[in-house]
């Protein structure tokens, strides 16, 4: 048994630690910050962070890659793998869900068999981590892709697989391996029905990166997030859509959630919301039908069903009217889900705008809309209203225009 020694201080230290000799000051320490891996995919490189041009992973970096099931997370995995290895690097694509065979079947709609043939992509399915470190240490690997960290787990810790103790123990295995090897590490993780990463937070404390994948099945549509990120912006996101091949970045933005803008149509109005630091112009559509039934029907895609009900009081009791007698469709294009409240006034022109047959030509309408029928600044304001005119659009509502509900109405539908 080892016994600790009395220092001068007061403190008691083991006999077998050594102070390393090789101890460096922050001036000598070289930087990885400028060397960083690129995926090709401009949009996850974005959200990974970077300067202009030096965006993607950093060396040594683990990332956690969190959401909903079906949603597209071994894919833009596997995208990424074959990406990274056609420029010449080696990745090892560590499986506990899908044996190697499914895994040539997805990369096989990701590219063709002839392109397969000449990556260097290594695929090992398994769930034992320590053999997974092992094998990126002997195979020198460029890129370490853990699919996902539920499924793995060591002789070494206790409990089955997603208990805490294989949870921590197959993290720390992944962080001490990237960091010592300055390999970079994805680890997909599951999510809970609440929409966080399963299992205890502290995942999330002992990686670099978590990424939030998100979005709707039926129309493709995919948000990627940053919930944490030690080498970016948290506000950067990115934008994708799923197709037969894998996720693919949308290149116009604004064609994809505006849909029928250039119409005069009624029941459509344009508004502005941020997803990170990016404004996107979004049409939100509205449909109104006479109803009979004593409690007519509310349904909102994209936008909170709460919210839509607040909107519908404000918009009988301020904006005078009548919506007590009509079912009410809201839906936002794209499948965007809108959780923020700039939305609030584009969302009551397009129903009055439905009611009342007047069509809104395209006008764009960025405002929060209070109890008491005023409009409410929204954050970057001054942005917003810069990207509709860089698109065109002249005529915008906000509270500058507008700052009540009423006048709002009387602009754009009453005039």
């Amino acid at each position: 048994m080892i016994l600790p020694q009395e220092s001068k201080n007061g403190f008691k230290t083991p006999h077998n630690i050594t102070v390393p000799s090789d101890i460096k000051k922050i001036g000598q320490i070289k930087s990885t910050s400028s060397e960083r891996i690129s995926t090709t995919i401009e949009e996850f490189d974005r959200v990974l962070g970077g300067k202009e041009g030096y965006q993607g992973i950093v060396p040594g970096e683990v990332i956690l890659l969190s959401g909903d099931p079906g949603i597209g997370k071994s894919t833009i995995m596997l995208q990424i793998a074959l990406n990274i290895t056609g420029k010449g690097k080696r990745v090892l694509y560590v499986s506990g869900e899908e044996s190697e065979s499914q895994i040539k079947i997805r990369a096989e709609r990701i590219v063709d068999q002839k392109t397969l043939l000449k990556q260097d992509l290594l695929v090992f399915s398994s769930t034992d981590i320590d053999q997974a470190v092992e094998i990126a240490k002997d195979k020198k690997v460029d890129l370490l892709i853990i699919d996902s960290i539920q499924t793995v787990q060591s002789v070494e810790a206790n409990g089955f697989p997603g208990s805490l103790p294989q949870l921590r123990y197959c993290m720390l295995k992944l962080v001490q391996f990237a960091k010592s090897s300055q390999v970079p590490v994805f680890s997909i993780g599951h999510v809970t029905k609440e929409g966080i990463v399963a299992g205890p937070m502290l995942l999330s404390h002992m990686v670099d990166c978590v990424l939030y994948l998100e979005g709707e099945q039926l129309t493709g549509s995919r948000v990627l997030r940053t919930l944490k990120n030690r080498f970016g912006d948290t506000n950067e996101v990115g934008i994708f859509i799923m197709e037969e091949k894998g996720l693919v970045e949308i290149a116009n933005v604004k064609d994809f959630f505006l849909g029928t803008n250039e119409k005069s149509v009624p029941g459509s109005c344009i508004t502005v919301v941020m997803e990170g630091s990016r404004p996107l112009l979004v049409e939100v559509q509205a449909l109104t039908v006479p109803s009979n039934l004593p409690f007519p029907r509310r349904v909102s895609q994209g936008i909170p069903e709460k919210r839509l009900e607040l909107l519908l009081a404000v918009l009988q009791r301020h904006g005078t009217i009548n919506v007590d007698k009509y079912d009410v469709f809201v839906n936002v294009v794209g499948g965007l889900k809108i959780t923020e409240t700039s939305s609030d006034l584009a969302t009551c022109l397009a129903i009055a705008s439905s009611i009342k047959g007047t069509a809104l030509h395209s006008t764009v309408a960025v405002a929060e809309v209070g109890l008491l029928g005023e409009t409410k600044s929204v954050i970057n304001l001054e942005k917003r209203i810069k990207e509709a005119k860089k698109f065109g659009y002249t005529k915008i509502v906000s509270i500058k225009t507008a700052p009540f509900l009423k006048k709002a109405l009387d602009l754009v539908i009453r005039n």
